[in-house]
């Protein structure tokens, strides 16, 4: 099986190890806009082979590791494509991306998700276990060709993760509250420190709640205010949700109402029977 990966960063980089560590025989190539990336990635051995767009297209299946509006229009450059040609995107939101499909290709696109990432980015941030016993979402599989949907499901498998179905819609409203909104509350957390201490007062008292908090604070810049802008509607609704439990910890405080803050508390320690 011949497997084409449109973007060689920390995600598309780290499929093409995963793909080579856990299904051998697969040949992998690549194709990235950027000339840094193409050279890193075959370097680092990312990739068997570097290739132009047109090149991705022979390929049996095709990875789209890109951000969300690389997507969408990668997939209007894929029309073209064999019936038999399998396409998986990896983009964090999925409406408007399986929206966008051109239904000439729809039963061939397989929606996808993978509940996976570092706060590094760039194709040196890759790293072969990155998908592994991660979990996957896969959307509207109805609306694709059994080929399609059984071979993205053998991949995933293979790669090690644990498949979860959702529609896509249902998908986006879940993934602002578990992933968009904290990479948003991270962003603020930074930035509002940085705003009122000076670095030498961070870097002698920041401890361990605040590396953790701030940590994903460190991810692309690019790729999260992609994902923030297709996914607004939701992530809205979640930093309003937010800002809602925010505003009842400040009225507990101002009001010295120690006994409603502790219950407040503990009922967030419930979150941590379910994870």
């Amino acid at each position: 099986m011949k497997i084409g990966i449109v973007g060689l960063g920390l995600m598309g980089g780290s499929f093409g190890l995963s793909l080579k560590k856990s299904l051998p025989g697969v040949y992998v190539v690549g194709y990235d806009h950027s000339e840094s990336h193409r050279e890193k990635a075959l370097s680092l051995g990312l990739v068997d082979e570097i290739v132009d767009f047109d090149g991705i297209k022979t390929c049996d299946v095709i990875v789209l590791a890109i951000p969300v509006e690389g997507i969408i229009k990668a997939l209007k450059s894929l029309e073209d494509i064999s019936s038999e040609t399998t396409v998986i995107d990896l983009g964090s939101t999925k409406a408007k991306i399986v929206e966008a499909c051109p239904p000439k290709i729809r039963q061939n696109f397989v929606a996808a998700h993978p509940m996976a990432g570092r706060e590094k980015f760039g194709p040196s941030a890759a790293i072969a276990d990155l998908y592994r016993d991660k979990i996957v979402v896969l959307c509207d599989l109805e609306e694709n060709a059994l080929l399609h949907s059984d071979r993205a499901i053998e991949i995933f498998e293979a790669l090690g993760m644990v498949i979860v179905y959702m529609k896509a819609k249902e998908h986006d409203r879940h993934a602002a509250y578990i992933s968009h909104m904290p990479h948003a509350v991270s962003f603020a957390l930074a930035n509002s420190v940085m705003e009122q201490e000076d670095p030498r007062s961070i870097l002698a008292l920041a401890a361990g709640g605040f590396k953790d908090m701030s940590r994903i604070a460190k991810s692309s810049p690019q790729m999260w205010s992609d994902i923030f802008m297709q996914n607004s509607d939701n992530l809205l609704e979640a930093i309003t949700s937010f800002q809602t439990e925010l505003q009842k910890m400040r009225e507990m405080v101002e009001s010295k109402d120690e006994e409603a803050l502790n219950a407040w508390m503990k009922r967030a320690n419930e979150l941590h029977k379910i994870l």
